[in-house]
């Protein structure tokens, strides 16, 4: 039976030239140290520059290098996805291009997942060197996405991560959905998710390729991956039930204040007609509503049973 690499490195980058030559003979360098076989797979993602052609000319010198290269900006998630396909390793770590991550945590993340037997390890860059204005709306991104999740961990976002290989080979990462991977590996049933305090350096080349426009779109993949965590196999619970509810208050509400006209008009007192009354309308469109929520979980269903991995499960062990 063919031996196992020890370790995948997989590194993300894009227009990251100055830095990967130094960033690959740092993990060479840590790798050999502790006896470790290792790969590098780095994933261009459309870079402008020189990156690839680095790449090319790193590969003739470091054999363990694996490139793929993207013919546009597909982004971070992408990246990983393909680079998560193609890792042979019992460990896979990632690891931003930039140099901000430090290859000298390799050993001990390694070491977290083989022998304390955790799933995902997630770095926490407790110092950071990045500016308030990226600090602050960050810690308030990590907070709301530990109440959402149940998962303590205080960097989410932290591009260092180790998991076990059965972890990378069990989830899809899609979208930008790779701040949420242990989201993702918890749902998947990967629940020994552990943290690491691992160093934060300060950027040497280059310039940050994430805006603020990140944080909005991190809210949306939360609020995304939340309910597919909880409904992706089962949409008509949440849409069969807000519907059915609207629906009932709606058409409850209805029947009152018809009722409502109908006893003033025997009993002849000042009464206005049902059409001027706003609550009737009101109740009307939460009728409307209520049906058209009722539907959309209904053709959810309908979707969700023909889909090819509906009966995909994640089996631990069996005895035969």
């Amino acid at each position: 039976m063919e031996q196992r690499l020890n370790v995948s490195v997989v590194v993300p980058l894009y227009n990251e030239e100055e830095s990967l030559r130094e960033l690959v003979a740092w993990i060479d360098r840590v790798a050999n140290k502790n006896s470790l076989s290792y790969e590098i797979i780095m994933i261009d993602d459309g870079s402008s520059d020189s990156s690839w052609e680095k790449v090319e000319q790193l590969k003739t010198e470091y054999p363990a290098i694996k490139g793929i290269r993207f013919a546009r900006n597909y982004g971070k998630s992408a990246a990983l996805y393909c680079g998560f396909k193609e890792a042979e390793g019992e460990v896979i770590i990632t690891m931003d291009a930039d140099l901000q991550d430090s290859p000298d945590e390799i050993p001990e993340l390694y070491r977290m997942i083989m022998e304390e037997g955790y799933d995902l390890v997630s770095g926490w860059k407790k110092k950071r060197y990045d500016p308030a204005g990226k600090r602050l709306p960050s810690k308030f991104f990590n907070w709301t996405a530990r109440i959402v999740s149940g998962i303590k961990l205080h960097d989410f976002n932290c591009g260092l991560k180790a998991y076990r290989r059965r972890v990378v080979k069990s989830i899809e990462v899609y979208g930008e959905m790779h701040r949420y991977i242990p989201i993702l590996a918890k749902h998947a049933g990967f629940k020994r998710i552990g943290e690491k305090v691992v160093q934060h350096q300060e950027r040497k080349y280059g310039v940050s390729k994430f805006g603020m426009e990140r944080m909005v779109k991190g809210y949306l993949d939360l609020i995304t991956v939340s309910f597919m965590s909880h409904f992706g196999r089962s949409p008509m619970y949440f849409f069969g039930s807000l519907g059915t509810i609207m629906f009932l208050l709606g058409g409850g509400t209805t029947v009152w204040v018809i009722a409502d006209k109908l006893y003033k008009q025997i009993n002849g007192l000042p009464l206005r007609a049902v059409t001027d009354q706003p609550l009737f309308f009101v109740a009307i469109l939460a009728i409307i509503l209520g049906v058209q929520l009722f539907l959309a979980g209904f053709l959810g269903e309908l979707i969700n049973r023909n889909a090819s991995e509906r009966n995909n499960y994640l089996i631990d062990k069996t005895i035969k």
